[in-house]
């Protein structure tokens, strides 16, 4: 869909966003449960292959960030620094901790389920990435991905109601970056179960209200991000069926429909999100268009809205204010090189 925008100029630019808090410790926030004294670390005894970049899901998404770019550009200057980076966190001995930590008492709800499923990309990147330092990282990263894998699945067979918020929690993103790790690492237990809950949570919703979006602090669509979970669940001729009645009257829209959201301090890590929004919604905009027939009536207006959300969003990444530079670049990439649409299977398969 984008790719073509993402320049080796471009790429170095939005590297150096991930090796600049890849090994920044502070500030740090944690979501870290106290079993005792002998909890009370600094993040890189915590968790040290990812304790840089303010949180621990951001900088799970920077390492998988610099993964996606040196992969994409092996010959460029950037790739080097990039694997550098990687080569210092992704120990064996640094993966094998954050498991154990992982694993530790009180954590089962544990960056469930945005990082976990940043953690699966991570995994997927590294996977089909033909480098031999990438196939080593795969490997010491295994024990931390298997304890992620049976976490969610744990959770997801208790899961009575989906999450529909707009920030960590959503139930429906998480989904979409597990399912795209299911089929792509062939785990068809996973797969099911991630196809099954989303045909549960969502096959029945009509309507979804937009007029209520977004909230001040939302970096995802709920409703986009329940459509683009579905598209990769339903075939091309189930989704367009199903978007008739989740987005109902799409195809009479003439302009307007689904503005950027605007932050008014972007110094404001909370407000700051809606940068994350519009990044968010420009791809899966591009990847509920990318399960439709060109000659979709809804795809003229759905296209101008995620090339109005692309524009906005993209002039955000700036790195200007570390509150919105520690994590904005990973958005910036996986929505230009479209990263969850070339994982797409099935009916809905896209070339690459």
């Amino acid at each position: 869909m984008y790719s073509s925008a993402l320049d080796v100029a471009t790429a170095d630019r939005l590297a150096n966003l991930a090796l600049a808090c890849l090994h920044r410790e502070y500030p740090s926030k944690i979501a870290h449960t106290l079993n005792s004294d002998k909890d009370v670390l600094p993040p890189r005894e915590l968790t040290p292959a990812f304790y840089g970049c303010y949180d621990w899901h951001s900088s799970v998404h920077g390492h998988w960030m610099l993964a996606r770019l040196a992969r994409t550009y092996p010959d460029a200057p950037l790739a080097a620094r990039a694997k550098q980076a990687l080569r210092q966190n992704l120990t064996k001995q640094n993966l094998q901790a954050e498991a154990q930590y992982l694993n530790g008492e009180g954590r089962a709800s544990f960056e469930r389920p945005y990082g976990l499923a940043w953690l699966l990309q991570l995994s997927v990147e590294l996977r089909e990435w033909n480098d031999p330092d990438a196939k080593q990282w795969a490997t010491a990263l295994k024990p931390l991905e298997d304890a992620v894998v049976a976490r969610l699945e744990g959770w997801l067979k208790k899961l009575t109601f989906p999450v529909r918020s707009g920030e960590h929690s959503n139930t429906a993103f998480g989904l979409g970056l597990a399912l795209d790790y299911a089929r792509q690492t062939q785990n068809a237990q996973l797969k099911t179960l991630v196809e099954t809950k989303a045909r549960q949570f969502y096959s029945k919703d009509r309507a979804c209200p937009f007029a209520y979006e977004p909230s001040g602090e939302d970096f995802l669509s709920p409703c986009l991000a329940e459509a683009d979970v579905m598209r990769r669940v339903l075939t091309r001729a189930e989704f367009a069926t199903w978007l008739d009645e989740f987005i109902p009257g799409l195809a009479g829209v003439s302009s307007g429909w689904l503005q950027p959201a605007v932050v008014a301090d972007p110094t404001d890590g909370k407000l700051a999100h809606l940068d994350g929004l519009n990044l968010s919604r420009a791809w899966m905009l591009y990847g509920i268009l990318s399960a439709l027939p060109e000659s979709d009536p809804r795809v003229k207006v759905l296209l101008a809205a995620a090339e109005e959300h692309s524009r906005d969003g993209l002039k955000s990444v700036t790195g200007e204010h570390y509150e919105g530079g520690h994590w904005l670049g990973s958005f910036a990439v996986y929505l230009l090189t479209s990263r969850g649409i070339e994982q797409a299977s099935g009916a809905n398969a896209v070339p690459r």
